[in-house]
């Protein structure tokens, strides 16, 4: 293997939203560099966590009908029956949300928790309130997917947090996405909310480690055996 090959194997690769940033906190530190060296090592520092927090690692999926995944990494905070925002129009009664809290060391690439169809997308303008908070699903800025599976319809909700100011979609409405499909991120410490369809409950538990695309949420279909793995 050439020594070029073995450095790609091992650095992370960063995804293209993150470009800009590096590009200019690249520059201030080679600016730094020759004119302010006082800064250099802070703004080297900057840089590096710039291009730590815009990574976008291969993952690898378990795929198996009725396998719902986590679409974020970070931690489950809560776990409650709630109702759905209401302009995604998913259910008019409560269902079972599954919150994931990302801070500003996770990584924020947002993935497909199931392979289906996206059928709605709808953004909605908001506040910027702490993403752990409850009321964060009601008063942030968030974006809000449906996905059919053909079986049921999932909720997926990317909600900015208190730093997060931007949230970033990469699908669009009618388009078929596969369980661990890259969705979009949230920029800097943010929140992720998954609403089941009735009858489906997590395996999951407040204050466990997620890993998107990776960490079984729920099993629709719990008595299917036989798990395959993709990655994506």
């Amino acid at each position: 293997m050439s020594l070029a090959a073995s450095i790609r194997k091992v650095l992370v690769p960063i995804n293209r939203e993150g470009y800009p940033f590096l590009a200019i906190a690249g520059v201030a530190t080679l600016i730094a560099l020759g004119w302010i060296k006082v800064l250099f090592w802070p703004l080297l520092i900057i840089t590096a966590w710039v291009a730590y927090f815009f990574r976008d690692p291969q993952r690898v999926t378990p795929v198996r009908e009725g396998l719902v995944v986590s679409p974020a990494d970070g931690v489950v905070s809560q776990i409650a029956n709630v109702l759905p925002p209401p302009e995604l129009g998913l259910a008019s009664q409560s269902l079972l949300r599954v919150s994931i809290f990302m801070n500003v060391f996770d990584c924020h690439v947002n993935r497909s928790p199931v392979t289906g169809t996206i059928t709605k997308i709808a953004y909605k303008p908001g506040k910027f309130l702490n993403a752990d908070l409850d009321k964060a699903s009601e008063d942030n800025e968030r974006n809000g997917f449906i996905i059919d599976t053909g079986a049921a319809r999932y909720g997926v909700v990317q909600i900015a947090g208190l730093v997060a100011r931007r949230i970033v979609c990469w699908t669009n409405e009618n388009e078929h996405v596969a369980v661990g499909q890259r969705l979009g991120m949230i920029r800097f410490g943010s929140r992720v909310d998954v609403y089941l369809p009735e009858g489906v409950r997590p395996l999951v538990g407040i204050g466990q480690k997620m890993v998107a695309g990776e960490t079984i949420l729920a099993d629709a279909n719990a008595a299917m055996p036989n798990l395959t793995h993709r990655v994506g």
